[in-house]
């Protein structure tokens, strides 16, 4: 029996990965991670790594990182407590949707989570306060292979859904995007 529902979005590779929640008066499991189901949507290895995020302040901005090759990794990305909108960009160079990015509402209430490929950028913005998330990772982080994009790129025009109320000093110093830009290898 599977525990998630997986749907394909519009950037090919990304996925929507909702858990099946499994529950009675004492509570619910709720399953993170099963290789052998997430291998059939693009997962590929072990979990070399996993995080723990807390974000205290609605309106909180984080990204958009990205790990180069060979260091590049897949996220699962899932939101424990809160609630985000959690975006990806599309920076293969070889994509038909280089460039561009698309955002779902992940929480605690609709079980959600993102399956994250290789070549994609990540951030998100705080919907509420105290905002917890569990990111899976098919690579460990590499401080040389980090890198980022400006979350106010105008090249990408992401929506953010509410006035961004902190960033990080090192968020806010990526760079925006030149006109040779073309994206990353994998």
């Amino acid at each position: 029996m599977s525990r998630f529902s997986i749907t394909d979005l519009p950037l090919a590779g990304l996925k929507k990965v909702e858990r099946q929640l499994l529950g009675d008066e004492r509570g619910f499991l709720s399953r993170i991670f099963c290789g052998a189901e997430l291998a059939k949507c693009g997962w590929h290895g072990p979990i070399a790594q996993i995080n723990h995020t807390y974000t205290a302040k609605k309106g909180t901005v984080r990204g958009l990182h990205f790990q180069h090759a060979p260091f590049s990794e897949i996220k699962l990305v899932s939101c424990l407590k809160g609630q985000i909108w959690d975006v990806v960009v599309d920076l293969r160079a070889d994509s038909p949707t280089f460039l561009h990015w698309h955002g779902e509402t992940l929480s605690n209430d609709n079980q959600s989570a993102l399956l994250i490929p290789e070549g994609f950028a990540h951030g998100f913005q705080t919907l509420c306060d105290d905002v917890e998330l569990l990111y899976c990772h098919s690579a460990p982080y590499e401080p040389k292979a980090e890198a980022g994009i400006n979350i106010l790129e105008s090249r990408l025009a992401i929506n953010w859904p509410l006035p961004i109320s902190e960033c990080s000093a090192r968020d806010q110093a990526f760079p925006r995007l030149d006109a040779e830009y073309s994206g990353v290898a994998l």
